[in-house]
């Protein structure tokens, strides 16, 4: 049972009450296939204290009044009940409470029971009422337990309105992706388990049908998988009643609301008014929508219209004849404004046509690749397909099919994308469009694929483009930089900006992205950047950072800001420019671009000092990036959440992101991401105290040369090299990097680097520790970083208490003790503690017990949880994500050696016996 632990507490709740004499009730209510009847089986199989019971609905139960409870009396006999099989008739006259009840005492007279009523809102009305009655009040009939079942807007589920209840909703990605290694009998290559998630879109009913049609080949990714992969066959599995069942106006209806909501963003939802005019167009009388509403087939929210479960859009319009099809989308074309909504009339005016029609496919490319306008790219992709779909030519069919798997991919759907491409590159046609294909591909694979691989294909991209398309070959050049700069090769990505620099005096090799200008600054200002002259480089990357100011600026230009304004060492210009690209690309529905924003603001944010914020931006960027099949994106966000975490003390969790990272980071050569990840391990053994370890691991990262660490990322681990190494007993190594780091101090791109220096030759220079210690602390009132200085002040006073000056040194570390848990550096302040003990002086009052070990985020989920609240209640008083708060209490469990709530709040209860929660108060994600 993968991603359904709230609804099992909730049904581990019902089953234990009989085992106290009382009466468990627990009503199920799901959409078709998300998992009823397998919840029933769980329970069935758990429940030890007796007896289980069960009956199911049948579709023919609707029809003859009290066939539901004959059924039940019937299975209630086999328990002793006085009525049904083998005993004396079911009580006559109209379905009442009182004898069920009856019957159910008789049943549990021997001991505690369970009832298993699956698929009630089939059973006829008067049943379901009399079932109903008798749940409002379950306690009187015994030590019985009551699961029922009913999926969720049916009309016979209206009548266990009010009843306890949990809804089973579609499930995560990871659970889903749980449930599809569970049911295979071999391996699952990870693109197939992929798109196996995102077609099932959480219905894990359509999950297991898919899983058992594909072969054992195609589910390792030797053999291609079926087209398409969700058809008619697999959604009449989950979809009750069937598009075939309906009546014709009800059919009809539903074909417009899925045809309206085809390649929606928001989820498959339709504008109501646009149904509503469709219809009337149609024919279709008024009740009709009324109709489907009260039979539970579609739902309305905002003035939006969709149907009742994604299955059964999907099942309406794959069903649905072509010349229905058609028809739907005609009126709807015809619904539509041409001047408010160009694209969509465009849309289904092609779809409704047969084709080919090369004028319509004209006038529907222009307008999905209009760059003045804001159109979905999930639309714009959708629009493309159609008009390839309409065109003659080869080329202008290659074209736009390889621009509609580019905007495919901008909308975080990676495998329509390569579909898309696979069918342009079968296609053939010329160098220039060729180019394009390989182009698109190459990004794609920078998304998720080694990336040298990815750099190669962006090169060969490039020299397609380069005689017939400056502009794109040139984009393909900055991205082929792009892939060698996460690999780590330095002298890949400066040739890549060579050569776009050798072709940029033409003004048409100025890549689409960018605006006038804003390109050659920045190539001028990276490539100076990257041969060690910041001096050459600042002032056009300033410029760079600058025109994103400018009210047109795209994600693309404002990324490139975002990354000019950190090598610069303009941190809060970096985070400014990093949060409106994050703004631009929600706006614009670029599912692609989101995370990459994300990526570029927590490590802004990182950088900054601010390590909660960017733990925050982290955790909702992998979110993304996962969802947009974009995973050396989630490693390098498995990287940034590793240092943030590891400023928190949470060892566990750091370790588990730096795994994360360093696996996708070996396999795609990631070298960025594995120096990030190795940097946040070797952070939290220095806070642990483990000197040695630490200094092993920097090691690899601040070495130099073709195995040494990632260009960008060796310098920003030096100081934390120079503490271990320094403690380690190694102060050659020590000194050979405090002298580089003091050349990369002197170029002013880190605002952080001269209270470092100051802080590296303290470390190194016993005699004037003192005066280096003071000028590091003078550094840090001109630079943010809180926790940066706690460190500063931390070794300062262990330095001083070494000195024999136990008063100076109780001040520097309590004001380290006491910036460290602001900072909520867990680890950090338990060595701030020991040392002030050390030397003799009172710590400020901490949480008593083993509560001491938690940071001030995790105490706050365990004062909640020990109240009593669930991890959402938990989510919603601190304004986390439920995975959020069930990653922190697995730490809190770990931390604290306590398998269960119960035991948690036993420990919560002895720290604060007079008020376990009172000061738990709320935070927010985002401070």
């Amino acid at each position: 049972m993968h991603g359904r632990d709230v609804e099992l507490r909730s049904v581990a709740a019902a089953l234990d009450a009989p085992r106290h004499g009382g009466g468990g009730l627990l009503l199920v209510t799901a959409d078709p296939g998300l998992g009823r009847t397998a919840l029933l089986d769980h329970a069935a199989a758990s429940f030890t204290a007796g007896p289980v019971l069960r009956t199911a609905a049948t579709p023919g139960d609707s029809g003859a009044p009290g066939s539901g409870l004959r059924a039940l009396y019937d299975a209630l006999a086999r328990r002793g009940s006085p009525y049904g099989a083998g005993g004396d008739a079911a009580p006559a006259g109209p379905p009442a409470a009182g004898p069920l009840a009856a019957a159910l005492r008789a049943a549990s007279a021997s001991g505690p029971l369970l009832l298993c009523v699956d698929d009630a809102h089939l059973w006829d009305e008067p049943s379901r009422r009399t079932l109903a009655a008798l749940l409002r009040d379950v306690r009187p009939a015994g030590p019985v337990a009551v699961l029922v079942t009913a999926v969720r807007r049916h009309p016979g589920s209206r009548d266990f309105a009010g009843l306890p209840s949990v809804v089973l909703g579609p499930l995560s990605r990871g659970a889903a992706a749980a449930v599809v290694d569970d049911l295979a009998a071999g391996p699952v290559d990870a693109s197939v388990r992929e798109e196996l998630v995102t077609e099932a879109e959480g219905n894990p009913a359509l999950l297991a049908f898919l899983v058992e049609r594909l072969s054992a080949a195609q589910l390792a990714g030797r053999a291609p998988l079926p087209r398409p992969l969700v058809d008619a066959a697999a959604l009449t599995r989950v979809v009750r009643p069937g598009p075939a069942e309906l009546p014709e106006e009800l059919g009809d209806l539903l074909l417009l609301v899925a045809a309206a909501s085809q390649g929606d963003p928001d989820g498959g939802t339709a504008d109501a008014a646009l149904v509503q005019d469709a219809a009337r167009r149609s024919g279709l009388p008024g009740s009709a929508l009324a109709a489907a509403e009260a039979a539970g087939l579609v739902g309305w929210a905002g003035g939006r219209i969709a149907c009742a479960t994604p299955a059964l859009r999907r099942a309406v319009y794959a069903e649905a004849p072509p010349a229905r099809r058609r028809a739907a989308h005609g009126a709807l074309a015809l619904a539509l404004d041409a001047g408010r909504h160009p694209l969509a009339r465009l849309t289904h005016t092609a779809l409704s046509v047969r084709g080919p029609d090369p004028h319509l496919a004209a006038a529907l490319a222009a307008e999905a690749t209009r760059g003045d306008v804001r159109h979905p790219p999930r639309e714009r992709s959708s629009a493309l397909v159609r008009a390839a779909e309409l065109t003659v030519g080869t080329s202008a069919r290659v074209e736009r099919l390889t621009a509609a798997a580019d905007q495919a991919r901008l909308a975080g759907a990676p495998g329509r994308a390569r579909e898309l491409l696979a069918s342009a590159r079968a296609a053939g046609g010329h160098d220039a469009v060729r180019g394009r294909v390989e182009l698109v591909d190459g990004v794609l694979a920078s998304d998720d694929g080694p990336v040298a691989d990815a750099h190669e294909a962006l090169r060969a991209a490039a020299a397609l483009l380069a005689p017939y398309d400056p502009g794109h070959a040139t984009a393909a050049r900055l991205a082929a930089a792009d892939a060698a700069w996460a690999a780590g090769d330095v002298a890949a990505c400066l040739a890549s900006l060579d050569a776009v620099a050798v072709s940029a005096s033409d003004d048409d090799a100025t890549p689409p992205e960018h605006g006038a200008g804003s390109g050659e600054e920045y190539l001028a200002g990276l490539r100076a950047a990257l041969r060690g002259r910041l001096d050459l480089a600042r002032t056009p990357l300033r410029r760079t950072v600058e025109r994103a100011g400018a009210d047109d600026a795209d994600v693309a230009l404002l990324l490139r800001a975002g990354a000019a304004a950190l090598l610069i060492g303009d941190v809060a210009a970096s985070c400014r420019v990093s949060a409106r690209a994050l703004a631009v690309a929600r706006a614009e529905g670029s599912a692609a671009s989101v995370p990459r924003a994300l990526e570029y603001l927590a490590y802004a944010e990182l950088r900054a000092g601010r390590h909660a914020r960017a733990r925050a931006h982290a955790e909702e960027g992998l979110r993304a990036a996962h969802r947009s099949g974009q995973h050396n994106v989630a490693a390098h966000l498995h990287a940034v959440l590793a240092l943030a975490l590891s400023v928190e003390g949470d060892e566990p969790g750091v370790a588990a992101h730096a795994a994360s990272a360093l696996d996708t980071a070996r396999r795609h050569g990631l070298a960025q991401a594995a120096a990030l990840a190795q940097w946040a391990s070797a952070r939290t053994d220095l806070s642990r105290g483990r000197v040695p370890e630490a200094a092993a691991r920097l090691r690899p990262v601040v070495r130099s040369g073709p195995r040494g660490g990632h260009f960008a990322v060796r310098v920003l681990a030096l100081p934390c090299y120079v503490e271990a190494t320094a403690f380690a007993g190694q102060p050659g190594a020590a000194r050979a990097a405090v002298e580089e780091f003091a050349v990369w101090a002197s170029l002013g791109a880190d605002p952080q680097a001269p209270a470092q220096l100051a802080r590296c030759r303290a470390l190194l220079d016993p005699a004037e520790a003192g005066d280096w210690y003071e000028r590091a602390l003078y550094r840090h009132e001109v630079a943010s970083g809180e926790f940066e200085r706690a460190r500063t002040l931390l070794l300062y006073g262990k330095w001083l208490r070494r000195q024999r000056r136990p008063r100076e040194a109780g001040d520097r570390l309590r004001e380290a003790l006491i910036a460290f848990e602001q900072c909520g550096a867990r680890g950090w302040a338990e060595q701030a503690d020991s040392e002030l003990r050390a030397a003799g002086s009172a710590p400020r009052s901490r949480p008593e017990g083993g509560l001491s070990r938690l940071t001030a985020q995790q105490l706050r989920i365990a004062r909640l949880v020990a109240e009593g609240a669930t991890n959402r209640e938990v989510a919603v008083r601190l304004s986390l994500s439920p995975r959020t708060v069930d990653h922190h209490l697995r730490n809190v469990f770990a931390a604290l050696g306590v398998r269960s709530r119960v035991d948690l709040a036993r420990i919560v209860d002895r720290a604060h016996p007079a008020d376990s929660g009172g000061s738990a108060e709320p935070t927010r994600a985002h401070p």
